[in-house]
């Protein structure tokens, strides 16, 4: 999962990066971003994500409006309030670490390493932390934070992992979606 970073030119990034092949789903996320705008840059993801599944970040109206899937954090909605609304689109969640919310189809469990395109805000869990919890998740984990290709291997096994800078900062974003695709593998 790609989640944006609107300070980089996102459209050309993504444009090059979704050809890496399926596998990919975007996450938008534009903190401060006024209503008009998350939405208008919404819409043109869901027409640039094609068949890569959307993720929009804590909006349940926009994400109805442009039937696309929602992601829910610590806060914003609670799963189990916006699930009913859902239907058929997934719903990812935030985690961090004890806590556990349930009612997703996904968690984004963070902070793994500390972030790559953010001054960290907690500490890191770390690979072995983040292996033993998914371990005892009934929901499928993504790590989230500090994830670099390097970094897949001290992973392990894992369900999926969401990036910002990986990709978004990265001189050939194409290049770095394939190798986080293949390291899933």
């Amino acid at each position: 999962m790609i989640i944006t970073d609107w300070s980089m030119p996102v459209l050309e990034i993504l444009k090059e990066t979704l050809q890496a092949g399926p596998g990919i789903a975007v996450q938008h996320r534009h903190p401060g971003a006024t209503d008009r705008q998350f939405y208008e840059e919404a819409a043109r993801l869901r027409e640039l994500c094609g068949e890569h599944p959307l993720f929009i970040n804590g909006r349940l109206d926009i994400a109805l409006a442009l039937d696309a899937h929602l992601h829910v954090t610590d806060r914003s909605l609670l799963p189990a309030d916006v699930r009913p609304l859902l239907g058929k689109r997934w719903l990812s969640a935030s985690c961090h670490p004890p806590r556990h919310p349930t009612g997703a189809d996904l968690l984004l469990v963070s902070p793994v390493f500390d972030p790559i395109s953010k001054a960290p805000e907690r500490p890191e869990l770390g690979a072995h932390a983040f292996r033993a919890f998914a371990k005892k998740s009934p929901t499928p984990c993504f790590a989230l934070g500090g994830i670099t290709i390097e970094r897949m291997k001290e992973l392990g096994q894992v369900s999926g992992v969401a990036v910002i800078g990986e990709i978004m900062h990265a001189t050939h974003p194409a290049h770095a979606a394939e190798a986080l695709l293949r390291a899933l593998e």
